[in-house]
């Protein structure tokens, strides 16, 4: 008995793993800063393992050409890493979103540390964000981020090179969308931001006397968190859905 087929089955594996790999590096949810990044592996082997049955046939592989391996090994992270970028972008509209509405509430420059971005951002942003993970898990959209790994293999079939074209097109698209998003997200805050600037600015008006800034500070952020409280359902509601409208359009659907 021999091993020949060792090691064509082993470079199937790393190739599978260097897919899904970098798209759960990625993807919301899975693909947080604040994951453990042994934890991350540890999923990204066991996706691997699960895909094998139907993504090994997919590979053709000659364990002796080390150069079209390699050649294979960059073009499937370039494929993980193309499609785990949209679900990345989509996320980012919340930090937008956070970033619009804490300028309106004077709190812009208030910033802590994103531990799902491992940046700073403003605080609003990070409360957003982190809401919204809690939701995609609490939703199972994470189960259509793992389905868009399998997906991939349909769209971008192992060895082919994804075309940069279709790849610049697809992440201006989600940036546009990430930013689109964010700024519908912030629209309530921005459209109480112009009324209360206005009124502030007729009652400089009429009582030039008056502290407006130690009266506005303290107004603003009152009405600000009240309003936060009042559409903060209906915001991320919306954010849920453009996520599955991605994950979805990852996964075909």
């Amino acid at each position: 008995m021999t091993f020949d087929f060792l090691p064509n089955e082993v470079a199937a594996f790393v190739l599978i793993l260097a897919r899904v790999g970098a798209l759960v590096m990625l993807l919301p949810a899975l693909g947080e800063e604040n994951v453990s990044p042994r934890f991350r592996l540890t999923i990204a082997v066991m996706l691997s393992l699960v895909f094998w049955p139907f993504a090994r046939p997919l590979y053709a592989i000659d364990a002796n050409n080390p150069a079209a391996l390699v050649g294979m090994a960059v073009s499937e992270i370039a494929v993980g890493l193309a499609l785990g970028m949209v679900g990345r972008l989509v996320m980012s509209a919340l930090s937008v979103a956070g970033n619009v509405i804490a300028n309106q509430l004077g709190l812009g420059f208030v910033m802590t540390v994103d531990p799902t971005q491992g940046q700073q951002s403003a605080i609003v942003g990070t409360f957003l964000t982190l809401v919204g993970v809690t939701l995609i898990f609490t939703t199972d959209l994470h189960h259509l981020a793992i389905g868009a790994i399998a997906a991939s293999y349909d769209a971008f079939r192992p060895g082919a090179f994804p075309a940069t074209g279709d790849a610049a097109r697809l992440a201006i698209g989600a940036a546009e969308d990430a930013f689109r998003i964010g700024v519908q997200l912030s629209a309530p805050f921005l459209v109480f931001g112009l009324i209360f600037n206005l009124g502030l600015g007729v009652l400089s008006r009429l009582m030039p006397q008056l502290q407006v800034f130690f009266i506005a500070a303290p107004l603003s952020l009152i009405a600000g968190f009240a309003l936060l409280a009042l559409v903060i359902g209906v915001l991320m509601d919306v954010f849920i859905g453009d996520v599955g409208a991605t994950l979805r359009m990852l996964t075909g659907g």
